[in-house]
């Protein structure tokens, strides 16, 4: 058949799998990148932490999605980011290569609160005057920067910095020169675990078995609270709560343990870290503050006596920051934030105040700077109007008009609107213009390759963040680019984008392009959505439909229609299942058989796509199912044989499809998209797991010729308008959905998505100077 039988196949839910502006609760964790363990993996009430809740990569990244509730869905998208934080954990806190996670570790020391506040009268203060660039540079790149100022103000001789004079800046080229012959890729090593000293792993097991808590977790605490650890665990028994996986009722048992008759629910240590424990819970769904009775409601849930107080004292002790709108905020205010200041009669006006960590409160001011610094010091009357008269359509001529007089630009559209960006990119260096693309995965860049015609055109973020791809750094430490267009622009977090705007150079212009209809980035924020919303700069409707069946279904989905479709080829086929059983066993007919017969595509170019990673037609038991049939072994490397499909999570939000190839005393070898990989051994089982059946989130920015989607009965509540449009529009050529959910899918279609994300980008964007906003 060819569409749903009395139904049509939908889009799921919300930007962010049931995001909910409430922190979560016991049984739930983070979207799905987070794969944070969810109640199955915790006890029910016991005192002191289980081994078998120690932060296992795979069980606490796939069971978080099993239950099918709609925060389950989300378990799935930001488990990959969890699973990988705790693998990390587990081996002792990897030294992170990207950027983006060195500035969240600076971000975390204490001192971050008052240089926030700082930062935020500066800019109250100074809101008209330009910003100027490099401020937000650090290491390096901030050293060089100093450097060329004091030579160019006359502080210091060029020599002072320099064994030998320096050579002449490289100029501005007109257009990239002729391609170079291709490079082997080295392989790409991941990052190791940081060593715990011997010493400190056996002071923190002793801590842990004092309290009753397993020894596993020696490893995970050190790299979460440092060498220190065991001295840091004695006097605040509390601070487990920072390893990945440890629950409030378990650190509870353990601080018991240790403190007895000491230790109290309305302890100061207790509030504090359960504060902090509740913010970072948000962050994995999502959020990037949390209204502040939010807050103590779920203090006052965990038998918190004053919650007024334990948000004040939290706030004085710099866990957590403090907003309103309008004036600053107290900590005075944070306790009392529906206005009541002691007198029962006084009106309480009506301002949300917000609590948030410093970490995002920084990146969200950071990020809000730099796009209006882009903004405000762009080039205004640049005449691209030869190039749009050449471009391929409407639309893209009309990006390439805008984007000539704006220095950020949002363009928003389906699969094929891509083709518009590409065409930007080519005009823009057909001009004389550093023009780059920059996209979520290695699929995505190779798409966009082959769209502009020049693989010199296209990098993935974080190759072009690292240095491994795109044209390098100026120097000033920015990148040396005139125009970075960004797809799948939906991807990027909070964190991520501030670093990636904060490298840009005054004069660049940045296009964030992307489907608003796809499911949320792994990481905390909803940047692309924010920047729509605050109409902060010029906005880009495409008009390009996507074609065919698929393209008709999903444009359908995304405007909350779940229609039938007319798919003479079989583009769109409907499989029904009575339970998760059949829908397994179908599911592998359909990559084995099925497909490849119908569509010439082989069992390796066709994804299965689920909705969670737990329960009896997850992506755990998918994969098994699939291997068995498809590449039957023994799992002699670590649970992996060479040709296995995998999906390998080098860093919270990224998953990265691959094979593997072999495994020898260096790791596991991988080749991902042509990108030759190697995993360290304890790595392996944090970082890698079977691909054959992925989550909607870990298929979010790619695409295969044929995707199977597979809803079995019990992943009903996990069904969102955005999770459906994400996964059925991963199929170029054919979709199946092996359907057994009746009337939720129509249903999940047509509801208005859940609450957003709590985030303050948008008002900081609303707040700051724009000249060139659309209204």
């Amino acid at each position: 058949m060819t569409a749903l039988p009395g139904e049509t196949p939908g889009t799921v839910g919300t930007d962010t799998p049931q995001d909910t502006v409430s922190p979560p609760e016991a049984g739930v964790e983070g979207p799905e990148h987070a794969e944070a363990p969810d109640a199955s993996d915790a006890p029910d009430a016991s005192d002191a932490p289980d081994p078998s809740d120690a932060p296992d990569a795979s069980d606490a990244s796939e069971d978080g999605e099993s239950s099918g509730t709609p925060a389950d869905s989300d378990d799935d998208a930001r488990g990959d980011a969890e699973d990988a934080e705790a693998g990390a954990a587990a081996d002792a806190a990897p030294a992170e290569a990207a950027p983006a996670a060195e500035l969240s570790e600076a971000q975390a020391e204490l001192a971050a609160q008052r240089e926030l506040r700082e930062r935020i009268e500066k800019r109250k203060a100074e809101k008209a005057a330009p910003i100027a660039a490099g401020t937000g540079l650090s290491g390096t790149a901030a050293d060089l920067l100093a450097a060329v100022r004091a030579v160019e103000s006359g502080e210091k001789a060029g020599t002072a910095f320099f064994d030998r004079p320096a050579a002449a800046p490289a100029s501005r080229r007109p257009a990239p020169a002729a391609a170079q012959p291709p490079r082997t890729p080295a392989p790409e090593a991941v990052p190791t675990a940081r060593t715990a000293t011997p010493e400190a792993l056996d002071a923190v097991r002793a801590v842990l078995t004092e309290g009753g808590a397993p020894e596993a977790l020696a490893r995970p605490a050190v790299g979460a609270l440092g060498d220190q650890a065991a001295e840091l665990l004695r006097t605040d028994p509390w601070q487990l709560l920072s390893v990945p996986g440890v629950r409030p009722e378990q650190a509870d048992g353990f601080a018991r343990a240790l403190l007895g008759a000491d230790c109290g629910p309305d302890d100061g240590r207790r509030t504090a870290a359960l504060v902090g424990w509740l913010l970072e819970r948000a962050a994995l769904q999502g959020h990037t503050a949390l209204d502040a009775e939010a807050v103590r409601t779920a203090l006052a849930e965990r038998a918190v006596g004053d919650p007024d107080a334990a948000v004040r004292d939290a706030v004085e002790e710099g866990v957590a920051l403090v907003f309103q709108e309008g004036d600053e905020p107290s900590a005075d205010d944070a306790g009392t934030a529906d206005g009541e200041a002691g007198d029962a009669d006084v009106a309480r006006e009506p301002v949300q105040v917000l609590l948030g960590l410093d970490r995002y409160a920084l990146a969200e001011e950071s990020l809000a700077d730099g796009l209006a610094r882009l903004v405000n010091a762009c080039e205004k009357a640049a005449d691209w109007a030869e190039a749009a008269a050449t471009a391929p359509g409407p639309s893209a001529a009309e990006l390439i008009r805008t984007t000539a007089a704006a220095g950020l630009v949002a363009h928003s559209g389906g699969e094929a609107a891509r083709a518009e960006p590409a065409a930007l990119i080519a005009a823009a260096r057909g001009l004389g213009l550093r023009a780059l693309g920059a996209t979520h995965s290695e699929d995505g860049r190779r798409r966009l390759a082959a769209a502009t015609g020049d693989p010199d055109t296209a990098v993935t973020l974080s190759g072009l963040l690292s240095g491994a791809q795109g044209p390098g750094r100026d120097e000033d430490g920015a990148l040396a680019l005139d125009l970075l267009v960004v797809l799948d622009a939906p991807q990027l977090d909070v964190e991520g984008a501030a670093v990636l705007v904060e490298a840009l150079a005054d004069g660049a212009r940045l296009v964030l392009s992307g489907d608003p209809g796809v499911l949320g980035s792994a990481g905390a924020g909803r940047v692309f959505a924010d920047v729509l919303a605050s109409h902060a700069c010029p906005q880009v409707v495409s008009r390009t439909p996507d074609p065919g069946p698929i393209g008709e279904l999903v444009s359908g989905i995304g405007i909350g229609e779940l229609n039938q479709v007319d798919a003479p080829g079989k583009e769109v086929v409907i499989v029904p299942v009575r339970d998760a059983g059949e829908a397994v066993h179908r599911t592998v007919q359909l990559v084995a058989d099925s497909v490849p017969r119908a569509f010439g595509i082989p069992a390796e170019e066709t994804q299965v796509i689920t909705v969670g990673h737990g329960g009896a037609a997850g992506t755990r038991a998918l994969n098994e199912a699939l291997k068995q049939r498809l590449n039957p072994g023994p799992g002699r490397f670590g649970g992996f044989d060479p040709g296995d499909r995998v999906v390998h999570v080098p860093a919270p939000g990224r998953a990265v499809p691959g094979v593997v190839l072999s495994a020898d005393a260096e790791g596991l070898r991988l080749d991902c998209g042509g990108v030759p990989v190697v995993v360290p051994q304890e790595r392996v089982e944090s970082s890698v797991r079977h691909g054959w059946a992925l989550s909607a989130h870990q298929a979010a920015g790619m695409r295969w010729p044929a995707a199977v989607v597979v809803l079995p009965g019990d992943a009903a509540q996990g069904l969102s308008r955005p999770w459906v449009y994400t996964a059925f529009g991963r199929g170029e050529r054919h979709l199946s959905v092996v359907h057994g959910v009746d009337q939720a899918l129509p249903h999940a279609v047509a509801q208005v998505p859940a609450q957003e994300r709590t985030t303050r980008l948008r008002p900081l964007l609303e707040a700051l100077p724009t000249p060139d906003a659309a209204s």
